[in-house]
């Protein structure tokens, strides 16, 4: 659906994007990040015919954005961090507006208004002024003009910022029931948000592609040998953390054991091996023969903010302060 090949956009001596190259498959949501300054917006707006890249080719639904522009506008939407609404119109006005600039009329326009309305949960505040509307409405309103035509892709920057976690879980519901009528490139800076909505993930930095793959592989990736966490639970009474750590520690392949936390007689530990070595069945069968409870057995998975940081050279934040990856932006 989005083919991206040696892509290149420079401004007098400032290379903003280097030589990326990437590939998006049809009804997909990808997870487009990076920090501040990495290129991003500038490669979103080379995708929606914005910019002209200085070179490399890009192709949205076969159709090539320097040479077919008009085509690739058609079939796409596109929601920026701050919707573009006219806050002295209505929301159905609104909306009757950008179907005609998108090419609707007639029976066809109203049925589109109608279907977005419902798809977009606004039916409600149809005849409503836009000024009147909260935050959450406003987004959902933004939403809805992105696709207005029915288009095949969808580029949204930022679509639940300044949202509350209500309104953030309901518009991400939503961008999920988009997905397979819509290809969607999503960016933002929650990196939660990317793990539990997106497929696919493209990280860049400082112009160039560091990553695309999905949540899942970047984690292996990352991680390079097996973590799995362990809960152990004693039989009789009070159970001694100390000496399942020390068991644990015995099982050959295991580099580390770190303990995690206790509640009542169970006690929780993160367990991580060799390089190359998988030892779930060797920790289970420890724990059973040294007469414990074994209540669960799973793999520890890296966040994707720990994959972004590693691969961007970002360093946390100091505590109180915002992590160099919720600056993850433009």
């Amino acid at each position: 659906m989005i083919t991206v090949k040696e892509v290149t956009k420079r401004y007098a001596r400032n290379t903003a994007v280097d030589h990326i190259s990437f590939e998006v498959e049809k009804g997909r949501i990808v997870g487009f990040l990076g920090p501040n300054g990495a290129g991003k917006t500038t490669t979103m707006r080379m995708l929606t015919c914005f910019l002209p890249p200085t070179s490399g080719t890009a192709t949205v639904a076969g159709f090539d954005v320097l040479e077919q522009p008009l085509e690739v506008k058609k079939r796409i939407g596109y929601l920026p961090e701050l919707p573009p609404l006219y806050l002295e119109m209505r929301t159905v006005e609104y909306l009757t507006f950008v179907g005609k600039l998108k090419g609707l009329s007639g029976t066809e326009l109203r049925q589109r208004v109608d279907t977005v309305c419902e798809r977009c949960a606004i039916p409600d505040v149809k005849k409503k002024l836009l000024a009147k509307l909260s935050k959450g409405y406003r987004q959902r309103v933004g939403l809805a003009q992105a696709i207005i035509h029915n288009p095949e892709v969808l580029i949204l920057d930022e679509p639940t910022a300044g949202l509350d976690p209500k309104q953030i879980n309901e518009t991400r519901d939503l961008i999920k029931g988009l997905a397979g009528d819509h290809t969607i490139i999503l960016s933002t800076h929650i990196l939660p948000e990317v793990e539990q909505t997106c497929q696919q993930v493209i990280i860049i930095n400082k112009g160039k592609l560091v990553a695309t793959d999905s949540v899942n592989n970047l984690q292996s990736r990352a991680r390079g040998a097996e973590s799995v966490l362990v809960e152990v639970a004693g039989r009789n009474g009070d159970l001694d953390a100390a000496m399942v750590q020390q068991r644990l520690e015995k099982v050959a392949g295991v580099s580390r054991v770190a303990f995690k936390e206790k509640r009542q007689n169970r006690s929780t530990f993160e367990v991580e091996s060799q390089k190359d070595r998988f030892l779930r069945g060797d920790l289970a069968r420890a724990v059973v023969e040294s007469g414990w409870d074994l209540n669960e057995l799973r793999p520890s998975a890296v966040s994707l903010e720990e994959i972004f940081l590693q691969l961007t050279g970002e360093q946390p934040a100091p505590p109180g302060e915002e992590p160099a990856a919720k600056g993850a932006g433009k």
